[in-house]
């Protein structure tokens, strides 16, 4: 392959490099031949000149005609010497502003990011995704569980699956509760840990007030609860009527207490009674203390026991902080899903089953089946509630007992997620239509609206769902934005109240099922403590979004306008959390995250926001539904778009998955980049190097040496940027996907010293990139310091080895003549006089022999570093 000269590529003459035979590789060093042939023909006139002064015989006139002809050509003469010293200017005037030219498509092209937060950080970005992209399962389309079309299912005789969404306590609000179902209750009951606590403190003061998360079991243990300590003797006269009463939460504890005073005969001794107050609805108001005291007096009166059981939240926290709160603790998994399939095998089997087989036996091979990886992913979720326990339960035991497929089990351990999800939005907001927009103030003016407090646990599980991993603080502050947006869709007359001091941490993880553990965030680069929070279970956060926009089509609008912010925000834990979600979301309904969102970031002035739509692209093309109409959009914008899209195209590009093929990928890279005399060939360059981190690497490095050797100038300021790339980006800078890559353990190191380090079948053709890069004119400043910058990562400031196993296999490579070696020799002394850093003598010597001789280097280094020390010892 032979080089082009600079005199084609308009960057003037190159340095005076002699080819390489072995590479076929010729720099432009032609660049002055048209002037040493002037040179020549100027010489050669003056000795003509002087021959004719001798022995000339012509007349005076003729004399004299010749010597004005002499005087002019003088006179030309020297005119042609002032041209050829004017142009020999001008070219190096043009040398100079194409290297300056080169230099600009070679920056960082977010390094001019406008905006008060400074550039966008693509490393931290880039670790951001790979941790996010997990959360979210591409390789199915959609769940395989919808609410809409399947409620129930019966399975085999005695197997009935309730699959809708779980209310607690409907039609149940008042009454006594059957025998048979205390006695149920008694036989499957698992106590949480703590319950003897919960038990004696009822005893001591009758009346406990229970405090835990919807759906954990907290009413079951408040029933089991009353059923011990309403227990009667036999004999006993009163033994007539129910023992547990539900009451209606209606009247409140003031109500009860009125009850048992009034002495009616239907009100008896030693009875149990549960409230359920809803303190969640607009303007409840909590029972106060002194209430709670009346109430206890009563029963101890009565002799009877109560139980108030409250959701965990800021409008319970003074109950739950009284004499009477206790929290009650969530059942462990193992146990309760242990006890529900115990009760399920033996509500079907009696002694051992048609071939033998015990109900022990059933038993474990069931729980040998929940243990399956792929159940447990089903499943996705850490703690079962009772409710998920019981359901989990009947399709293992109908899948030992052969009455449920193994297909309809995953897809049943997939709908308890999708479950959770939907019992959490069902119905959110409905007690706000049947309540007054405002509340009065006493002078007779609209009240502020409450709709705050009543969005917040909504709002928070959608902001959790959105940035899973990032801080507590970051998801805390999403989730009050996105408040914000959800109250003033629902009320737009009203200004939201703000409470600045209800927020409940540990009412948010209860109540979204999340944990929060300590990790570290990134901040400009540098890794700090932090609390992390998540949900407890992987499959949370599909089913939320998949909830949220395919069932609430009226929440989708405060819900894009949320998006928007957190596309603005600069931690990238935070606006990159948000575009992969966003594209997620685009999966679900591509139309309308596409007009809502997509487009309008995707032209943006910001380069933020550009990203963050790219990202969107790319995660929803991770989708096979999606995949063919992301590639026709993007290839529409590399051809056709505006100047924002073609940039937001090449982003998408980068990633690999927006196009059909690799040729395809770099096609649409290189009409952007070449496109309008290179003006974003910056950004194109950035995600060609991107694609190294492919498997098709090669391809991609084989398409940079013919961009270089193109007759096309912004053809070849493409190639030449993406060499000279090679050395500059480091491979936590190229937004990585894959975890598992051999390079993910060297995201400091520079990515041509990574892929010689990883995949030495690439030193020959990066090694021809980077000679092609120092060899021409306008690209050597700039390739020469990106080389120095490969020489010093060699070895870390602390001594460690850094990248000098990957500087090991590409220098020989790129030192296989003697003007290379000159090159490196000279470039080393300038490293060695360097007044800021300078290096040292010994690193230069192994850097030296690293390149031209790596064994015979390290056997000399090595032997003059014994008689060094040698030396030292003998003086």
């Amino acid at each position: 392959m032979s080089r082009v000269s600079d005199d084609e590529q308009a960057g003037g003459a190159a340095d005076d490099a002699p080819g390489r035979r072995d590479e076929g590789r010729s720099s432009d060093s032609d660049g002055k031949k048209a002037g040493d042939d002037r040179g020549r023909g100027r010489e050669d006139g003056k000795g003509r000149d002087g021959k004719r002064g001798r022995g000339d015989r012509r007349t005076g006139d003729e004399r004299s005609r010749d010597d004005d002809r002499d005087e002019d050509d003088d006179e030309k003469s020297a005119e042609d010497e002032d041209d050829d010293e004017a142009a020999e200017k001008e070219r190096e005037r043009e040398r100079e502003r194409a290297a300056g030219r080169f230099k600009e498509r070679t920056r960082d092209p977010l390094a001019d990011e406008q905006g008060e937060e400074g550039s966008t950080d693509l490393a931290a970005a880039a670790r951001t995704r790979r941790a996010t992209r997990q959360l979210f399962d591409v390789r199915r389309d959609l769940i395989s569980f919808a609410h809409s079309r399947l409620q129930s299912a019966h399975i085999g005789d005695n197997i009935n699956l309730l699959l809708g969404s779980r209310h607690p306590g409907a039609g149940m609000r008042s009454g006594p509760v059957p025998e048979e179902e205390l006695r149920r209750l008694r036989r499957v009951h698992v106590e949480p840990q703590g319950y003897v606590r919960l038990r004696n403190a009822l005893r001591a003061r009758r009346l406990l007030v229970l405090g835990a998360a919807p759906g954990t079991g907290r009413t079951s243990t408040a029933l089991s609860l009353l059923d011990e300590v309403t227990q009667r003797p036999a004999d006993a006269a009163d033994a007539v009527g129910p023992r547990v009463l539900r009451v209606d939460p209606e009247g409140g504890p003031r109500q009860l207490a009125r009850t048992l005073d009034g002495g009616e005969e239907e009100v008896r001794r030693g009875t149990g009674y549960l409230l359920e107050p809803s303190l969640a609805r607009p303007g409840a108001l909590p029972p106060d203390e002194m209430d709670l005291d009346e109430l206890a007096a009563a029963l101890d009166r009565r002799e009877a026991f109560a139980v108030i059981v409250v959701a965990v939240g800021s409008a319970a926290n003074p109950l739950l902080a009284g004499r009477y709160g206790m929290l009650c603790p969530p059942v462990p998994t193992e146990e309760l899903l242990a006890t529900r399939l115990r009760e399920r095998l033996e509500d079907r089997t009696a002694g051992a089953g048609e071939d033998g087989t015990t109900p022990a036996e059933l038993a474990a091979r069931a729980q040998a089946l929940a243990e399956r990886e792929e159940v447990r992913d089903a499943v996705g979720l850490k703690d079962l509630r009772p409710a998920e326990a019981e359901l989990l339960a009947s399709l293992l035991a109908g899948h030992v007992l052969g009455d449920v497929s193994y297909e309809e089990l995953l897809s049943g351990c997939r709908s308890l997620a999708a479950g959770q999800a939907h019992e959490w939005f069902a119905g959110v907001d409905r007690a706000l239509t049947a309540s007054p927009a405002g509340t009065e103030r006493p002078d007779g003016g609209a009240g502020r609206s409450d709709t705050a407090t009543l969005f917040h646990p909504v709002a928070f599980r959608i902001a959790l769902a959105v940035l899973g991993g990032a801080s507590y603080s970051a998801v805390a502050t999403a989730a009050h934005l996105l408040t914000w947006e959800l109250s003033v869709q629902s009320d737009p007359d009203h200004t939201p109240a703000r409470p600045l001091f209800c927020d409940d941490p540990e009412a948010d993880r209860a109540l979204s099922r999340a944990e929060v553990v300590d990790g570290e965030v990134e901040v400009d680069g540098h890794d700090v403590p932090a609390r992390l929070i998540w949900y407890r279970g992987s499959a949370l956060p599909s089913a939320v979004l998949t909830e949220l926009w395919d069932r609430h089509f009226p929440v989708r609008a405060p819900v894009v306008r949320w998006l928007r912010l957190l596309a603005d925000d600069p931690r990238p834990q935070v606006w990159m959390r948000a575009a992969v979600a966003a594209g997620e979301l685009c999966a679900r309904d591509f139309d309308h995250g596409y007009t809502e969102l997509v487009r309008p970031l995707a032209e943006a002035d910001a380069f933020r926001r550009r990203i963050f739509a790219a990202t969107t692209m790319d995660q929803a093309a991770g989708h096979d539904s999606h995949r063919g109409t992301v590639h026709k959009l993007v290839g529409d914008w590399s051809k056709h778009g505006s100047d924002p899209l073609r940039w937001t195209a090449a982003m998408a590009l980068g990633y690999g998955n927006a196009a059909a093929t690799t040729d395809d990928t770099l096609d649409a890279l290189a009409r952007i980049g070449v496109r309008d005399d290179g003006e974003q060939s910056a950004i194109a360059s950035l995600n060609v190097v991107r694609l190294l981190t492919l498997p098709d690497a090669a391809e991609v490095l084989e398409r940079v040496g013919e961009w270089t050797h193109h007759k096309r100038e912004p053809y070849q300021e493409l190639g030449l940027a993406t060499s000279v790339r090679l050395a500059l980006n480091t491979v936590e800078e190229v937004l990585m996907d894959d975890p598992d890559s051999p390079l993910g353990d060297r995201g400091d190191w520079p990515m041509a010293l990574a892929l010689a380090a990883t995949r030495p079948e690439l030193v020959p053709r990066m090694a021809d990139l980077l000679w092609t890069a120092l060899n021409t004119a306008r690209s050597k400043d700039v390739a020469m310091d990106a080389l120095e910058q490969l020489l010093r990562s060699a070895v870390r400031k602390s001594g460690a080895e850094w990248t000098r196993p990957g500087l090991a296999a590409l220098l020989p490579a790129l030192t296989t003549e003697e003007h290379d070696r000159r090159r490196l020799d000279w470039l080393l002394r300038r490293m060695m006089n360097d007044p800021e850093k300078p290096l040292s003598d010994a690193r230069a010597r192994d850097l030296w022999w690293l390149a031209v001789a790596p064994e015979e280097g390290r056997r000399r280094v090595g032997a003059r570093r014994e008689r060094t020390r040698e030396e030292g010892i003998h003086g």
